[in-house]
């Protein structure tokens, strides 16, 4: 049998299998139960976040025989079908490369087919918004009054550019990012259920290199594993993902809170040899001082940075010993040269400027600091008067 992807052997089945996207299962499935299901739909997101897989489970709730339910049987001949893609009332179009008037009207004369086995027909238009200009208004009407047999449903990326009439005339539901934690979650579930040998940090690495979507760890997930076989090893990961400037990044920022320049100097002297882009190294160096500050400020439980265990509990023992104030300059520094390292034609001249510039920056004192140092002194004056009152 051919191989199938990972994304592809372990796509959601039922909104229970559906990841970060809580608050759409709910409603979804609220709407079935409560026989409110609008005609259209429009599911706006992030790549790889699961926005047509919602689309082909809700066409099967809506279709399955023992249905309109949200726990379709996945048994039956309709749920059999939808999930193998050969169902006949159930039409998934790519608006990518059917985006014109001519393939529009079509779809509107399709409508009025009385579904052949089913309960509706089900369209789903994947990434909506490259239909041309015309295409939109000549669905318009269809749209806002389609036969009951007909429920349509819409997928994008580019919420922005899908005309303000086709979005009024839907139910809009906005995909999230994933985080961190739910992707190496099921990443570990896959791992486990592949006989796949890795670690937690190599799970969490992969799960940061898909940047918010599922997918795309999945398809870094299966690289890996052709990389490495069924025992993946930490040095791999990191080898395949590129992440040996995340090791410079904390050495990096350590020299510089140590107030050694000639370390700072040496470390992005390696890095420019090891082959790193200094206005990327840039980037992920503000990040890491973003992070930095962040946790100083709300600790490692916070919910304001998406990390794996293992960064917060680094990125915590290496602010240990910065104060907010210094983490904060550090920062200011780093944003307020952003924009010139990007226009910059020599990086690594203008990053090592900016270090240096930074590690020679005088420690600061905490405002309490002060103002308690001011009170005692204050209290100390105070009582040096009285004695010389008393005295006299």
């Amino acid at each position: 049998m051919d191989y199938l992807v990972l994304a592809r052997k372990f796509r959601p089945q039922s909104f229970e299998e559906v990841v970060g996207q809580e608050h759409v299962v709910k409603t979804l499935k609220n709407a079935i139960l409560q026989n409110r299901v609008a005609h259209a739909f429009i599911f706006g997101g992030p790549r790889g976040v699961g926005k047509t897989s919602v689309a082909r489970i809700m066409a099967k709730s809506l279709n399955c025989e023992k249905g309109p339910t949200p726990t379709p049987c996945q048994v039956c001949a309709n749920c059999r079908e939808i999930t193998a893609g050969t169902s006949m009332d159930v039409r998934e179009i790519d608006g990518a490369s059917n985006r014109g008037i001519d393939e529009i009207r079509e779809l509107r004369e399709n409508v009025k087919y009385s579904p052949t086995s089913s309960r509706y027909r089900i369209f789903i238009i994947d990434e909506v918004h490259m239909l041309t200009r015309e295409a939109f208004p000549a669905l318009l009407k269809t749209l806002e009054e389609p036969p009951a047999h007909v429920i349509f449903m819409f997928a994008t990326t580019e919420l922005h550019k899908v005309p303000a009439t086709i979005l009024s005339r839907c139910q809009c539901h906005d995909f999230r990012m994933i985080t961190i934690r739910q992707i190496s979650e099921k990443i570990k579930e896959i791992a486990q259920k592949e006989n796949i040998r890795i670690s937690q940090a190599g799970i969490s690495w992969i799960a940061a290199a898909g940047n918010g979507s599922l997918r795309d760890a999945q398809s870094i997930f299966d690289q890996v594993i052709s990389y490495s076989g069924t025992d993946v090893r930490d040095a791999h990961v990191e080898e395949l993902l590129g992440l040996a400037d995340r090791r410079y990044v904390f050495m990096l920022s350590e020299a510089l809170l140590k107030k050694d320049p000639g370390k700072c100097l040496k470390v992005i002297e390696e890095g420019y040899y090891a082959g790193f882009d200094m206005k990327y190294f840039y980037q992920t160096l503000l990040n890491h001082f973003r992070n930095l500050l962040f946790i100083k400020i709300a600790g490692k439980d916070a919910a304001l940075f998406d990390l794996s265990d293992d960064d917060l509990l680094k990125l915590q023992a290496l602010g240990e010993g910065a104060s907010r104030e210094t983490l904060q300059q550090l920062l200011d520094i780093l944003l307020s040269e952003e924009e010139n390292m990007r226009k910059t034609q020599n990086p690594r001249l203008h990053l090592e400027a900016v270090i240096v510039r930074m590690a020679y920056l005088e420690e600061l004192i905490p405002i309490e600091e002060i103002l308690g140092r001011m009170e005692n002194l204050e209290k100390r004056l105070m009582g040096g008067g009285f004695r010389n009152a008393g005295s006299g």
